[in-house]
């Protein structure tokens, strides 16, 4: 492969997306951890799964950041989940950490790639990795609106008995309980959601969309969900990696926009060989607003705990 991409975390979304990127051929991929063995192991049974799944991207683990010099993208899904009994002070403060560490080691031997965050909690971690890397921030971006809008179409698709490629869905805000996705702009085929079921419908998916991850986590009883994140990260990557010039809802940092500055947010953005090309601003309505500054008023408060860590 011509392109490079490194996935720093080689637990499940990390070693997902790893898996992702290599068969769809967009890169080569690094997949780095701190666990001795874990991410080469991992590697190794990409590799053996090459000829099977017939492609030729090479997949190599790591323990140090050597082998991930030069990569194109980064995407990183280090950290810890948060346990019983752990304060979100607690797992804001652990994940900070870890997030600088790596974000650090990721400018040095990669000054020029686009850093995708995927740890939690994102909005806040995407300050750090933003602050720790010195990137411009157009080269920082976090998944979140990707999986959030993926999950409000899967369930869109699921009420109306239609087919999820007919979806598209717009989710903005943090990626959280305080998410705010958006019915007027949600779409079946070009038709808004709004005629196709009635509102009682319309809140009862959104709720479910905004507790999507939860929802999951208390079937699995133990880890969190894998496999939508890693696609949704690979979606993003994609896009970059080939200058799709696609329109994703991601969180970027903001200068103005939706009247909001020096926060990163989830919003739609133009995403392509430069990373966050354009940030793009829709016509909300007065409670749509209120929503997103709700949302971001919640991100606000994460980042201004770190600063007292």
């Amino acid at each position: 492969m011509d392109k490079k991409v490194t996935v720093i975390g080689g637990g499940n979304v990390g070693a997902t997306a790893a898996q992702r990127l290599c068969e769809k051929e967009l890169a080569d991929v690094v997949l780095i951890d701190i666990m001795e063995g874990m991410p080469q192991g991992k590697a190794l049974d990409l590799t053996e799964a090459a000829p099977i799944e017939k492609h030729d991207a090479s997949v190599t683990g790591a323990n140090s950041y050597e082998m991930s010099a030069d990569s194109d993208v980064v995407i990183i899904t280090a950290g810890i989940p948060r346990k019983p009994g752990m304060s979100r002070d607690d797992l804001l403060s652990t994940n900070m950490g870890i997030m600088r560490q790596v974000t650090e080691q990721v400018a040095k031997y990669s000054p020029n790639a686009k850093i995708i965050v995927v740890s939690n909690p994102l909005d806040a971690m995407c300050h750090v990795a933003y602050e720790a890397s010195g990137f411009p921030k157009e080269r920082v971006m976090g998944m979140a609106g990707v999986l959030d809008s993926a999950r409000f179409r899967a369930f869109i698709a699921m009420e109306l008995n239609v087919s999820v490629e007919n979806t598209h869905a717009f989710v903005l805000g943090g990626h959280g309980d305080t998410m705010v996705p958006l019915p007027r702009y949600s779409t079946v085929a070009g038709i808004p959601i709004t005629e196709l079921m009635p509102q009682d419908r319309i809140e009862a998916l959104c709720k479910r969309t905004a507790t999507g991850g939860a929802e999951i986590v208390s079937l699995l009883k133990t880890g969190s969900a894998y496999y939508a994140p890693a696609s949704a990260a690979v979606e993003m990557a994609e896009a970059i990696l080939k200058d799709k010039k696609k329109i994703l809802p991601c969180a970027a940092m903001l200068s103005g926009q939706y009247g909001i500055n020096d926060l990163f947010i989830g919003v739609p953005v133009k995403l392509g060989a430069a990373g966050i090309e354009e940030i793009v601003e829709i016509n909300l309505t007065e409670d749509e607003d209120k929503a997103l500054k709700h949302s971001a008023a919640a991100v606000q408060e994460l980042v201004d705990t770190m600063k007292k860590l």
